[in-house]
């Protein structure tokens, strides 16, 4: 795949860019890169789009310099984009005007955890396992894992979600409090250590899941969870994908608690076998299954979901409570997508994440089964589908125009089938650049004026993150 490295000429004038070069090497020294090699590694995520590169990249170290970074930008209309780890997956960090891009991942201190209210503050570059790893002795976990090691910054300004939200919740239940730098440089703190307010309106809440459109997330208060008392893990194979997903929609509508319930179909597991060298499985629609709670708590909740299990086509349970087994078999869920381009060696992996109400969870994946087949394509199925959340991981070579046209169309059927059913193009992934057409659809031409609206009042210059969401 080759870099798109081409200037974006209509928003950057040459001398401009180089008087804002010139301030921001004299603040930030050899923290400021205008390499290619680096340039190019930031313009691109975990994504199937190709390379759209900064014009530079600052290494930020506290919020007073991603501040001064950004008043330089805006004197000179330079664009302005986050980065975190570079796993995003909608081409939410291609600079798609050039610019400069905020490299957060030296802001990796845990400033504070308070085990009296089960809350902690972090900078936005440290991640989750970092965060895990920090507070593993103090009785708490954070429950949020969208599979990546991703920066906790990062998962605030998409929305993330993970294994765990069918329990726990995403970023947006989870995040309590931000500090944020505006478009102008101004430095903003929202929330506070209460666990409820009704005090105006909820700016924490309209920043989590604007992607760096509205401003750049540098610390965050996040909520923490009790570690559990038991926590078992099991795995069940199914002879058919429509009798999995028909467990997991009777799973939560008897509302058994279940932590983690995720789907992997018989393709998406053969390429899993092979990848993370699992044992004992055969390439079937798969449930990966975690209980957590008390002894007796987990016992209860297990035999009522093998019970559902066995009545739609599903085997006995294969258990695991031992911490590293159930590490191994979580990283291999996590490793799903690695799997399917290790599968196909030379193509490029388009993760697709639509998300639909639970009751025709059955509906919707069995038809976009049988979509794959028809359309050709070498697609694995995974997902969260304990709240409804499923990917397609279609494998495409991005120099075959033809293949790109069937995978582009049979995305396009796919979240149409998911809208039509009361769903949504993104349950977890965002916007990014590549959902813009599909999210006008789905919320209406008048929301989607009022996000334009908020982006015009928040960013007059529009230079945070521009031509995502909604742009303007």
């Amino acid at each position: 795949m080759a870099p798109d490295t081409a200037p974006a000429n209509d928003r950057r004038n040459s001398r401009r860019l180089s008087d804002a070069l010139e301030k921001l090497q004299g603040l930030l020294g050899d923290r400021m890169s205008t390499a290619q090699a680096v340039r190019d590694q930031h313009g691109q995520g975990e994504d199937h789009f190709h390379i759209a590169a900064p014009d530079g990249v600052a290494f930020a170290e506290s919020t007073e310099e991603v501040s001064q970074i950004v008043k330089i930008c805006a004197e000179h209309e330079l664009p302005v984009i986050a980065w975190g780890t570079g796993t995003s997956l909608e081409g939410h960090v291609q600079a798609l005007h050039g610019g400069i891009t905020i490299d957060l991942s030296g802001m990796n201190e845990v400033l504070e955890v308070s085990s009296e209210d089960g809350d902690c503050m972090v900078q936005a570059g440290v991640t989750r396992k970092a965060l895990n790893e920090h507070i593993r002795d103090t009785g708490y976990f954070f429950p949020v894992d969208p599979g990546a090691d991703a920066s906790l910054g990062g998962m605030a300004a998409t929305g993330a979600s993970g294994t765990n939200a069918v329990r726990y919740g995403t970023m947006k239940e989870n995040v309590i409090g931000l500090t944020v730098v505006m478009a102008d440089g101004r430095v903003m703190k929202t929330g506070g250590r209460a666990r409820k307010t009704s005090a105006g309106y909820d700016l924490t809440h309209l920043i989590v899941g604007s992607e760096g459109t509205l401003g750049i997330i540098t610390e965050v208060r996040l909520r923490l969870y009790g570690v559990p008392e038991k926590i078992a893990a099991a795995v069940c194979q199914f002879d058919d994908l429509a009798g999995a997903v028909e467990t997991v929609q009777q799973t939560i509508q008897m509302g058994v608690p279940v932590a983690r319930m995720e789907l992997v179909d018989d393709v998406q597991l053969q390429a899993c076998i092979e990848y993370s060298k699992l044992e004992g499985f055969e390439a079937k629609p798969t449930l990966f299954f975690e209980f957590h709670g008390t002894e007796s708590g987990v016992a209860e909740q297990a035999e009522i979901v093998e019970a559902l299990a066995m009545d739609n086509s599903g085997g006995a349970f294969q258990w695991t409570a031992k911490a590293e087994e159930r590490t191994k078999l979580w990283q291999a869920r996590h490793n799903a997508y690695y799997a399917a381009l290790a599968h196909i060696p030379g193509k490029s992996g388009w993760s697709t994440d639509v998300v639909v109400p639970i009751s025709r969870l059955a509906e919707c994946i069995v038809a976009t089964k049988d979509d794959i087949g028809a359309s050709d394509l070498y697609s694995p199925i995974c997902g969260h589908v304990g709240d409804g959340n499923f990917h397609c991981c279609i494998m495409v070579d991005l120099d075959n125009a033809e293949e790109m046209a069937r995978a582009t169309a049979f995305n396009d059927r796919l979240v149409n089938r998911a809208l039509a059913m009361g769903g949504s193009c993104s349950g977890e992934h965002g916007v990014g650049m590549s959902k813009i057409g599909h999210m006008r659809k789905e919320v209406g031409e008048e929301a989607y004026e009022v996000m334009q609206q908020l982006k015009r009042a928040l960013d007059p210059q529009n230079i945070m993150n521009p031509g995502k969401v909604a742009p303007v």
